[in-house]
């Protein structure tokens, strides 16, 4: 039962995600044209009607989140050991912050290399209209993302197999791996990328048994990138 019910949790969400991101790989390697030289777009404008856009962008949001409420009913008494509380602001800040600086230093590494490797396409992390609403949208979508992937495929998931009585090195390789999968449209330094973010995440909840400070530092990621590139001249960031 326990099995049937994360499998059922993980094809309405990031599970999904997962089958369509192998295909979309499959899809670019079969294309031919190189990987480089392909796009991988996150946030893209829905419509060229800017309020229409934004209405279908605020959509997006909250029904992306719908599966994190059935997960967290779904665990019952046990959602209390997931820590999506806000009982420790000082601990949740500090160690998101320091998990955010870990991962994101390390990662633009890792992009830069996989580019210059040709393993990944060629990431735009937003393509919003130049509208007043774009940075407080994208702002959401970072929070969105966070909430999503960090109670489900972390929170929810260890916790639903830890009382399977699974071990430890199974928990986190199911989550790193879970974690890549849905991430290889953009290529294979995104799978590992995202996969060695997935390791420490893992093993930072089954230490400390909380979800928040994954979290902030998911949230702190997605603002950066999304934001920033948003934001900042195109130039500067050319040599990605």
């Amino acid at each position: 039962m326990v099995i049937a019910e994360v499998v059922i949790v993980l094809l309405l969400s990031l599970g999904r995600s997962a089958v369509y991101a192998v295909v979309a790989i499959v899809a670019r390697l079969t294309s031919g044209t190189p990987l480089s030289q392909q796009t991988a777009t996150l946030n893209p404008s829905q419509s060229p009607r800017p309020y229409l856009d934004l209405t279908y962008q605020l959509l997006g949001i909250v029904f992306a989140l719908v599966p994190v409420l059935l997960a967290i009913y779904l665990l019952g008494p046990r959602r209390a050991a997931l820590g999506v509380d806000a009982r420790r602001p000082a601990f949740d800040v500090g160690w998101g912050a320091t998990l955010a600086a870990a991962i994101g230093i390390p990662g633009l590494a890792l992009v830069w290399a996989a580019a210059q490797l040709g393993l990944n396409a060629r990431i735009v992390p937003a393509a919003l209209q130049p509208v007043w609403w774009a940075v407080p949208v994208l702002i959401l979508a970072a929070v969105q993302n966070a909430v999503l992937e960090e109670v489900i495929v972390v929170g929810y998931l260890l916790t639903r197999l830890r009382s399977l009585r699974w071990r430890a090195w199974q928990l986190v390789a199911v989550s790193a791996v879970l974690r890549g999968s849905y991430h290889l449209y953009q290529g294979f330094g995104a799978f590992v990328g995202n996969a060695v973010m997935g390791v420490v995440f893992a093993l930072f909840f089954l230490r400390c048994r909380r979800v928040m400070p994954l979290i902030v530092a998911h949230t702190l990621l997605d603002v950066t990138a999304f934001v920033g590139y948003t934001l900042l001249p195109k130039d500067w960031l050319s040599w990605l």
